[in-house]
């Protein structure tokens, strides 16, 4: 998978690869992340990506000449759908997470500011995706949120011990939350491990799992 991001602050998206899984999935190459940075792509002599907005109104608006150069320059090496972190996008959920996951890549837009000029958007972006109703400075967290639930689906990111089957929200829990789990040691400050879950019966275990997965909130 190609994650291609584009962005005014790559200093806020790199650091996230650089430990634990999705580090190891670079490294084995399971995905691959390209950070590019709006403003390089700006012919303003200093290097300006912003401008006020027609009609008046507060705050600025990204412009059109650095946004459709840096998308156009990206898409002739990531031929994925240009997605653009948005408030007004589509709710992000796992079934929409595993149907990202079977692209080969895709090219993450976060805007800024008031947001973007609304022809980049009718003429280059492929879709609006948003991860909550609640408003964020820019996009780059959007983004980040995407690439995680997204590779964790790839084969081979995630260890031998860990498996997306299970996890919250997946198909084969019907959509729901993840069951209780327990650990190392048996009995702590007078409370026991559920027996079920010592008694190596994989389908009584499988059954209380099952009912005991907790709902998503309405």
């Amino acid at each position: 998978m190609r994650f291609d991001i584009l962005t005014l602050f790559p200093s806020l998206v790199l650091p996230y690869f650089e430990d634990s899984i999705l580090k190891r999935a670079v490294t084995k190459k399971k995905i691959a992340v390209n950070v590019h940075n709006i403003r390089d792509y700006s012919k303003d002599k200093h290097k300006k990506v912003d401008d006020t907005p027609y009609g008046g109104g507060s705050g600025m608006v990204m412009a059109c000449q650095p946004l459709f150069d840096a998308i156009k320059a990206v898409k002739r090496k990531n031929k994925g759908p240009v997605i653009y972190l948005s408030p007004a996008g589509k709710r992000l959920n796992q079934e929409k997470v595993e149907k990202l996951a079977k692209l080969k890549g895709m090219i993450l837009l976060c805007g800024r500011y008031e947001g973007i000029d609304q022809r980049v958007i009718d003429e280059l972006v492929d879709e609006e995706i948003s991860i909550g109703d609640y408003v964020l400075t820019g996009g780059e967290l959007g983004a980040l949120v995407i690439m995680d639930t997204v590779s964790r689906l790839i084969p081979g990111v995630l260890g031998a011990e860990e498996s997306p089957e299970e996890e919250s929200f997946s198909a084969s829990l019907d959509r729901m939350l993840e069951y209780p789990h327990y650990t190392k040691p048996e009995v702590y400050k007078e409370k026991n491990v559920p027996a079920v879950l010592l008694s190596g019966d994989h389908a009584e275990i499988k059954k209380w799992r099952l009912a005991h997965c907790k709902k998503p909130s309405p």
